[in-house]
């Protein structure tokens, strides 16, 4: 469990990194060699989800709920933005659903 979640974490950083650099090209006016490290952020992103030992769709499903909580993290860390009650709420009813899915992988 630890594994898959640490291997979610680092796919969900890839994919928030992969759509950040654009963003700061597009809206803050980085320079646009933000974008090769932005597609390869991506790939990255996408060759991660091919690592995890369940169904493509269950893979998603509970990656949905990882990529929630670490875009909060972000929002924290570096948009600088502090986490409400609401915000912490909501990371807690979708990390007991990625759990309730990931525990099931081998069941089904």
């Amino acid at each position: 469990m630890f594994k898959t979640s640490l291997l979610f974490f680092a796919t969900a950083l890839c994919e928030i990194i992969g759509c950040f650099l654009p963003w700061l090209w597009l809206k803050r006016g980085a320079p646009g060699l933000v974008l090769i490290p932005a597609g390869l952020a991506l790939a990255l992103f996408v060759w991660l989800l091919t690592l995890h030992p369940a169904a493509s769709g269950r893979v998603y499903a509970a990656y949905g709920g990882v990529y929630i909580c670490t875009a909060l993290l972000w929002l924290r860390v570096v948009d600088g933005v502090k986490l409400s009650a609401w915000d912490w709420a909501g990371a807690c009813v979708v990390l007991c659903g990625t759990l309730i899915i990931i525990a099931g992988w081998g069941r089904a």
